[in-house]
């Protein structure tokens, strides 16, 4: 199992993988618009998490969340409709994700041709270093309670949902697709299917590399408004070490890096970082993520993230959990939009259930 540097974990849920730094908008393929397609509507929302409030790092608890509500739902008042939450990847927010994968087109254009219609909700995780990582802490705030529960109780109690586990899906992409692992490994009796595409951060990642100098440099930061100036390839690390290492009693920035002033590696925050790793906690949650009526990933053959998804494919099976495996022609970013049009709304389609079940 390759082992990453720090440097090269932060690339690998970011640069290296296509997502730019924070004002960059990704080019991605449109898929052509499906002539005839009834249009969805889409709410602009802030939700407040009491799970995120007072999180040391100053992330506000107002979250942006985006509803998508399909074309049938202002027609028909006494329909119910399953949910697909969907999460986004490191150094953008839930509005960005939804110009990089063209919602509402693809929605629109998924029921166009077939796909049972749907309430979709993309939720924002980015926070002063670009991304929670979807984890629980002190430092970040509990981004995985506020997904698994605050937000469903949000989602079932101000839109008609079919509010039961069978009729939720959860999807993510990149940083998402972590969250998505994450949290559908650990909250599986949540939700009913799970898709992973191009999931970063599967495999328990010895961190080495980072420098005593460059931790020297991290430290001699007097603000979290400070970092934001650093060079971009430093901030991965300070995100990833904000949700898996938290620190309460180091201020300003709240958190431990795996590496001293002197270089020296820290066996106890690599523990951490490992124990975060959805591989490394697979086998406790298996009793649960057997439950799913459906789980299914993907990723480009260009895409770094390759091994690692199938790595996760491989350790399901192993365990005696069917899932659907997919490698596309195509890198990090460049398909994400087909792939939610073709492959992954068609996929809740066929396996959330459209009824409240017995």
């Amino acid at each position: 199992m390759r082992k990453l540097t720090l440097p090269g974990l932060a690339a690998a849920c970011a640069l290296a993988l296509g997502a730019m730094p924070a004002a960059a908008q990704v080019t991605t393929e449109v898929p052509a618009v499906v002539e005839g397609a009834a249009k969805a509507r889409v709410e602009h929302l802030k939700v407040h998490s009491d799970e995120i409030a007072g999180n040391l790092l100053g992330t506000s608890a107002e979250r942006d969340v985006f509803v998508v509500l399909p074309p049938s739902y202002d027609k028909e008042p006494g329909r119910r409709y399953p949910v697909v939450y969907a999460l986004h990847g490191y150094s953008i927010g839930a509005e960005q994700w939804l110009g990089e994968i063209h919602v509402p087109q693809v929605a629109e254009g998924a029921f166009a041709k077939g796909t049972p219609e749907m309430i979709l909700v993309f939720p924002s995780s980015k926070n002063e270093y670009n991304g929670a990582f979807y984890a629980n802490s002190v430092t970040t705030g509990n981004f995985e309670n506020w997904i698994a529960g605050e937000l469903i109780d949000y989602v079932d109690s101000h839109y008609r949902t079919l509010a039961q586990p069978a009729s939720r899906g959860l999807v993510g992409h990149s940083m998402g697709g972590y969250g998505a692992s994450r949290i559908g490994i650990k909250r599986a009796d949540m939700y009913g299917a799970l898709y992973l595409m191009s999931p970063c951060c599967q495999s328990p990642l010895g961190v080495r590399g980072m420098t005593g100098e460059q931790v020297r440099q991290l430290e001699a930061i007097g603000s979290v408004e400070e970092s934001e100036a650093l060079p971009f390839g430093l901030r991965g690390p300070l995100a990833i070490s904000a949700a898996f290492a938290p620190n309460p009693n180091k201020p300003p920035l709240y958190l431990d890096l795996p590496v001293d002033a002197d270089g020296k590696p820290r066996p106890d925050v690599l523990a951490k970082f490992d124990a975060n790793a959805p591989l490394a906690f697979l086998d406790q949650y298996v009793f649960k993520v057997r439950k799913y009526r459906a789980i299914a990933m993907d990723v480009g053959d260009e895409d770094g993230l390759l091994t690692d998804t199938r790595l996760m494919h491989e350790a399901l099976l192993a365990q005696g959990i069917a899932n659907d495996f997919e490698i596309y022609h195509g890198n990090h970013t460049n398909r994400v939009a087909f792939r939610m049009q073709d492959h992954v709304l068609p996929f809740f389609g066929k396996s959330l259930a459209f009824e409240m079940q017995q």
